[in-house]
């Protein structure tokens, strides 16, 4: 019996939101390691609060939106180059109101309105392939009951 305990696999839980309004997705902007990187509204989930707490906070947090949850989009699973594992829980949010004065998260540079088509024609500054598979999943009607994710305290 060997008595040296591996270190267990954690990975880093985020949430993102997929909010739409005439047709246009919500992104942000963000400053990553001297790059401007594309991405969803996302961020990690924090002590005590749930996937769909975190999904909402984060979105106004980075953008100035607050929302409400429309659906549940997908769970996905992603290794970055650095070896760092990532589960994101995706969700459809509907837009309810903005603040324009809210301070942005630090790293942030802007939240911006673009088309499925303009994200895609600029699928190099994306975040991770997390932030397209996400979209497509969403464009293609993956939509599941916010039911789905069950929250027990």
């Amino acid at each position: 019996m060997n008595d040296v305990q591996e270190p267990r696999w954690a990975p880093r839980v985020t949430v993102a939101t997929v909010v739409v309004r005439d047709g246009r997705l919500l992104l942000v902007e963000e400053a990553i390691d001297g790059r401007q990187v594309l991405n969803q509204p996302a961020g990690h989930l924090e002590p005590d609060e749930t996937l769909a707490e975190a999904a909402c906070r984060e979105t106004l947090e980075e953008t100035g939106w607050t929302v409400r949850l429309s659906a549940f989009i997908g769970t996905y699973q992603w290794t970055a180059p650095d070896g760092t594992p990532f589960l994101r829980f995706a969700y459809a949010a509907e837009p309810l109101s903005h603040d324009p004065a809210r301070l942005l998260d630090d790293g942030i540079l802007r939240a911006l309105w673009l088309t499925p088509a303009e994200l895609k024609a600029d699928s190099t500054r994306l975040r991770s392939p997390l932030v397209w598979e996400v979209v497509a999943d969403y464009l293609a009607g993956q939509r599941h009951p916010l039911s789905i994710v069950r929250e027990a305290r």
